[in-house]
C-alpha cells in the first residue's frame, strides 16, 4: 500500500485567521458574484417556465387555429406536466452534476429550456405544445439541483445564505416577469421572450470557473487553485482554504456504495433533505396559488392578470427580504417563523370557508350564489385576501428559499449529487401529487378540512425544524459535514441545539 506523504490539515494560524476576516469585511468578492448572477440566470429561465403557463393557458383556450386549442383536460395538463418533467430532470441532473461537473451540467441543461420553448413557438398541435412544456421542466428540474450545489460550494460562508436565497428570488422573479409580459405579449412571442434568459445564461457562464469542491474530487490541484483565485480575489490564502476542502474530500470513498446509506454523514442529511422537500409542497403553496384568483375577484379586483402580477410581487418582495437576513438571522429561526406564519394564515383560509359554508347553508335554497356571496360572504371578501398575502409572504421568507438552500449544504462531497436528486425528485413529485389531487381533496375533505390539513402540516414542520433541522449559518460545508458525523448525542450549531438520532 502507497504510503501518503501529505501533511495533515493544520488549523489556521492566526495572523491568517485575521486576515482571511478582513477579507470577509471588504468583501472584495467581486466575481463571485458575478458568478452567482450568471448561475442564477438558470433559476430566473425556470421562473419563466413556471410563470408561462398562466397567461399562455388564456391566450390558448381562445387559439384561431382549433388544433392548438387547449381544453380543460389539456389546460390541466399544460400547467402539471411541467412538474413530471422537473421530476425526470432531477433524476438526471443528480447524474450529470457527478460526471460532467456543476459548470457544464448547467449549461447542457439550456438546451432543453430552448428546445422546449422553440417547440411552443413552432406548435401546430396540443402535443407539440405539450412536449415543449415538457422539455422546459426537465430543464427546470435539473436547473433546480444544479444551482444550489453551485452556489453553495464557490460561494464562502459569510454570504452563502444571502448567494443561495438568490435561487428562489430569481425564480419568483422570473414567473413575475412572465405574468407582466403575457399583459402585453401574445403566447408565442411570450416563448420567445422566456428563451432568452437560457441563452445569456450559458454565454455568461462560459467564462466562469467550475466548483473548487468539484475539482479536487477530480483531483485537478490548479485548476482549483485558480478557480479560488478568481472567486476570493488575490488577497486571500488559497492554499489554506485548499486545503480545508481537500482535507474533506480525502476522508471520503471516491463514490457513494449502497453500504455509506447506515453513515450518519449520509443518512441523517439525506432524511433532513427529503422531509423538506415534503414539507415545502405539502404547506399547500400550490393550493393558495390555485385559489389566488378567485380570491382577488371576491376582493373585488376583476382583472385577473393584475391579480396573478401582484402575487408575484408579493413573493418578489419577501423573498428578497429572506435573502437580505439570511446569514444574519440563520436558516432555522426563518423556518419556524414562516411554519407559524403559514399554519396561521392556512388556518384563516379553513375558517372563512367554514363560515361561507355555514351561510350557505343557512341561505334559502333558491337564493342566486352571487346573490347570497352579496348578502354575507361579501363582509369576509377581507378575510381571504389578507389570509392569502399572509401565506405567500410567510413561504417567501422560509420555505420557499431554505428547503433548496439547505439541501446543497448539508450533503457530502460524495453524495451531493445523488442525493439532491433524489430531493428534487421528491418534490416535484409531491408537488404534482398536491396539484393533481388537490380538487378531490376539496370533494372528500371540503374546502376547510382541505385547508386545516395544511396548517396542520405547517404546525408539524415547525416541530420538524426545531427538533432536527441543524443551524447551518456561518459555517463552512465542511464543518457542517462534521456535524453530521457524530453517530449519537447533542450537538451545539448555531444558537439551537439540534438532536438528529
Amino acid at each position: 500500500m502507497e504510503e501518503d506523504n501529505r501533511q495533515p490539515l493544520l488549523p489556521p494560524t492566526q495572523d491568517q485567521q485575521i486576515q482571511h476576516n478582513i477579507y470577509l469585511r471588504r468583501v472584495q468578492n467581486r466575481n463571485l458574484y458575478l458568478a452567482t448572477w450568471a448561475a442564477v440566470l438558470g433559476p430566473l429561465s425556470f421562473g419563466f417556465v413556471l410563470g408561462y403557463s398562466s397567461p399562455a393557458i388564456s391566450d390558448l383556450k381562445n387559439a384561431d387555429d382549433p388544433r392548438l386549442i387547449l381544453d380543460k383536460v389539456t389546460a390541466s395538463w399544460f400547467g402539471s406536466i411541467v412538474t413530471i418533467g422537473a421530476a425526470i430532470g432531477g433524476l438526471f441532473g443528480g447524474w450529470m452534476v457527478d460526471r460532467l461537473g456543476r459548470k457544464v451540467s448547467l449549461m447542457v441543461c439550456s438546451i432543453p429550456f430552448v428546445l422546449g420553448f422553440t417547440f411552443i413557438i413552432s406548435a401546430q398541435n396540443v402535443w407539440m405544445l405539450l412536449g415543449g412544456r415538457l422539455l422546459s421542466g426537465l430543464a427546470s428540474g435539473i436547473t433546480s439541483l444544479v444551482v444550489p450545489v453551485y452556489i453553495s460550494e464557490t460561494s464562502h460562508s459569510r454570504v452563502r445564505g444571502l448567494l443561495g436565497s438568490c435561487v428562489q428570488l430569481m425564480v419568483v422573479t422570473g414567473i413575475v416577469g412572465s405574468y407582466i409580459a403575457g399583459m402585453f405579449l401574445d403566447w408565442r412571442w411570450l416563448a420567445v421572450l422566456c428563451s432568452v434568459p437560457p441563452v445569456i445564461m450559458v454565454l455568461f457562464m462560459i467564462f466562469m470557473p467550475e466548483t473548487p469542491r468539484y475539482l479536487i474530487s477530480q483531483n485537478q490541484t490548479f485548476e482549483a487553485l485558480s478557480a479560488l483565485r478568481f472567486l476570493r480575489g488575490p488577497d486571500v490564502d488559497h492554499e489554506w482554504e485548499y486545503r480545508q476542502i481537500e482535507s474533506s474530500a480525502d476522508q471520503q470513498e471516491a463514490s457513494l456504495k449502497m453500504a455509506d446509506l447506515w453513515n450518519p454523514a449520509i443518512y441523517k442529511p439525506f432524511i433532513i433533505g427529503i422531509s423538506l422537500m415534503f414539507f415545502q409542497q405539502f404547506t399547500g403553496i400550490n393550493a393558495i396559488m390555485f385559489y389566488a384568483a378567485m380570491i382577488f375577484e371576491e376582493a373585488n379586483f376583476k382583472n385577473s392578470s393584475l391579480a396573478s402580477v401582484i402575487v408575484g410581487l408579493i413573493q418578489v418582495v419577501f423573498t428578497a427580504v429572506a435573502a437580505l437576513i439570511m446569514d444574519k438571522a440563520g436558516r432555522k429561526i426563518l423556518l419556524i417563523i414562516s411554519g407559524t406564519i403559514m399554519a396561521i394564515s392556512a388556518t384563516l383560509f379553513g375558517v372563512y370557508f367554514k363560515i361561507t359554508e355555514i351561510h350557505s347553508q343557512n341561505a334559502s335554497t333558491i337564493m342566486p350564489v352571487t346573490a347570497m356571496a352579496e348578502s354575507s360572504g361579501e363582509q369576509l371578501s377581507w378575510l381571504p385576501l389578507a389570509s392569502m398575502a399572509l401565506f405567500i409572504s410567510g413561504f417567501a421568507i422560509g420555505w420557499g428559499p431554505i428547503p433548496w438552500l439547505v439541501m446543497s449544504e448539508i450533503f457530502p462531497l460524495r453524495a451531493r449529487g445523488v442525493a439532491s436528486g433524489v430531493c428534487v425528485i421528491t418534490n416535484w413529485g409531491c408537488a404534482f401529487l398536491v396539484t393533481k389531487e388537490f380538487q378531490d381533496m376539496m370533494d372528500s375533505l371540503t374546502s376547510y378540512g382541505t385547508f386545516w390539513l395544511f396548517a396542520a402540516f405547517c404546525a408539524l414542520n415547525v416541530l420538524f425544524t426545531f427538533f432536527f433541522v441543524p443551524e447551518t449559518k456561518g459555517k463552512s460545508l465542511e464543518q457542517i459535514e462534521s456535524h453530521f458525523q457524530a453517530e449519537r448525542g447533542t450537538t451545539r450549531f448555531g444558537s439551537f441545539s439540534s438532536t438528529v438520532q
